[in-house]
């Protein structure tokens, strides 16, 4: 008997938020997060919200399974001014 194939189940998105500011030698603080988000629309909001009162933020998604140790390549949801490189 053939087994059937089975769709390939995606991988968990993992959508995160942070803000910076300067500390007092200039270099980018993370002040706010990085915050997990429920989803990617919540994540631009927050952002957008965080970018009236803090010199840079981003949100940025990917997909994910921390337990695997997997990751995809994360895409940028919304970015503002300044923010450190993405590891």
């Amino acid at each position: 008997m053939a087994e059937a194939l089975l769709p390939q189940t995606k991988m968990p998105k993992l959508v995160v938020v942070a803000a910076f500011d300067p500390d007092g030698a200039g270099d980018l603080q993370a002040v706010f997060g990085p915050a997990e988000q429920q989803s990617e629309e919540r994540a631009v909001r927050i952002a957008k919200t965080l970018a009236l009162k803090h010199e840079g933020v981003i949100a940025w998604s990917r997909e994910a399974s921390p337990a695997l140790g997997e990751y995809g390549s994360p895409t940028v949801l919304f970015q503002h001014g300044n923010v450190p490189d993405m590891e």
